[in-house]
Formats: C-alpha cells, sequence, structure tokens
C-alpha cells in the first residue's frame, strides 16, 4: 500500500478540516476543530520535548538529519515565541541513547527537565506527570524520538487522563516513514490531532496583527523561502 492510501486508512471515519460550507467551517472555529475539540491556544498548550537525544538522533530515518533538526528546532522556537510552558525529558542518558542535543538545553536552561533513569513511557515517571500538571494546561504539544514509543506511549497515556494531545509529526522521528505512518495512524485513531511545527506556530498565532513580528522571525529563521520574502518586504520598504 502506498504511503498516502495507508494514511488516509488510518484515518477514515475522522473529520477533516477542509469539508463543509464556509458557515460549518466557521462553526468549528468557534466550537473546536472536528475531530480534534478545541484549536490550539497560547493560553491552554504546554510543550512537551521528549527525548531528543543525541544517541537517539541517528535512529531517524524518516527525515533527513538536517531537515529533522531544523523542525526541532523550530518548535522549540515556537514554545518560546508564543511563551508556552515548557518540559523537557530524556531516558537513560546514561547509556547510548546519549544526552538531549544541547540546542534545546540552550534554548530552555530554566524549564523543567525530568531525566527518567529507565521508563520507557514518560507518563510512568512521577516527575513528569506532575511538571506537567503544574502547568495547569490541557493542550499538550508533544514531540520526540522515538515516534511509535518515546512519542505515541505518553500521547496515549495523556488522551486516557483527558488531555488534548497535538502530536508534531516532523519534529518526531523513527526508523522509516512506514512505521511513522503506523504510530501516527494509532494516534490519531485514539484522539490526537495530527500535525507539523509550522501548523502549530500558525494556529498558536491565529492572527498576524497579535506580535506578528514574533511569527515572521520564527518563520524566517527555520524556513529559507520565507526568508527571502522578508528579505524583499524590507528591501521594498527601504525604497
Amino acid at each position: 500500500m502506498e504511503r498516502r492510501e495507508m494514511l488516509a486508512a488510518g484515518v477514515a471515519g475522522l473529520a477533516g478540516l477542509g469539508a463543509g460550507s464556509a458557515v460549518a467551517q466557521e462553526k468549528e472555529h468557534k466550537e473546536g476543530y472536528a475531530a480534534g475539540g478545541p484549536p490550539l491556544s497560547a493560553d491552554a498548550a504546554a510543550l512537551l520535548i521528549i527525548d531528543h537525544q543525541v544517541g537517539l538522533f541517528s535512529l531517524v530515518g524518516d527525515y533527513g538529519p538536517d531537515e529533522f533538526k531544523n523542525s526541532v528546532l523550530a518548535l522549540a522556537g515556537c514554545g518560546k515565541t508564543f511563551k508556552l510552558p515548557t518540559i523537557l525529558t530524556t531516558s537513560a542518558e546514561t547509556g547510548p541513547n546519549g544526552v538531549m542535543i544541547p540546542e534545546l538545553k540552550e534554548m530552555y536552561p530554566d524549564a523543567p527537565f525530568i531525566p527518567r533513569p529507565g521508563q520507557i513511557n514518560a507518563w510512568d515517571n512521577e516527575d513528569f506527570v506532575s511538571a506537567v500538571k503544574k502547568t495547569g494546561r490541557k493542550q499538550l504539544i508533544m514531540a520526540g524520538i522515538v515516534t511509535d514509543v518515546c512519542v505515541a506511549f505518553p500521547a496515549l497515556s495523556a488522551l486516557k487522563e483527558g488531555y488534548q494531545v497535538f502530536v508534531v509529526a516532523d519534529a518526531s522521528g523513527t526508523f522509516n516513514k512506514q512505521v511513522a505512518d503506523a504510530a501516527l495512524i494509532r494516534m490519531a485513531q485514539a484522539g490526537a490531532v495530527i500535525t507539523n511545527w509550522f501548523a502549530v506556530a500558525c494556529e498558536l498565532q491565529r492572527d498576524w496583527r497579535k506580535n506578528g513580528e514574533g511569527l515572521a522571525n520564527l518563520l524566517a529563521k527555520h524556513l529559507p523561502a520565507y526568508k527571502n520574502l522578508i528579505t524583499n518586504l524590507n528591501a521594498n520598504t527601504r525604497k
């Protein structure tokens, strides 16, 4: 089965965001996106950065290394741009998994950091769950390595406890695209919203008139094509 067909089959029965009339779409915006609950809000969301460790990066085969790392840092940048409570965690970092990539620790030097001694599912670690609950947020934006375990397990656990979970696919990596697709389908069928870092940024922003410069700077930093737009705008403004 082709990858596109596999995804389509896996999410069959879930409501599509693009369907319906303009009236229906406006109703979804007010009452919450179909099959996803309320849309992301900077006032309701927390960011969970799970097991982006130097050893585990070598397992990622569904994205190229530069593309993947850029997406991870872009998602982390979303947390900074929108001032989201952010929690970092690693699994058995003294072993082959290694430490968290330094860029994330440097970006969040004061954020709660939970080095799990052995729990594979971060939700099995009491300190991690306690840190999540202390945020007071019910929307959890998750990404990590590997998608089918380190992201899927806590995502499924959080869903069971009533959280709204947004899984950022392009900031999560695993062995290959087929494994990633199976994991994303599993989480989607359980109720998770599957998204990407760019969509997260735009959904949190909602309106360019509210600190649009912050979003523009984030996009320019991680999307070369968007940086070209900013460069062209600045050049035309100076004329």
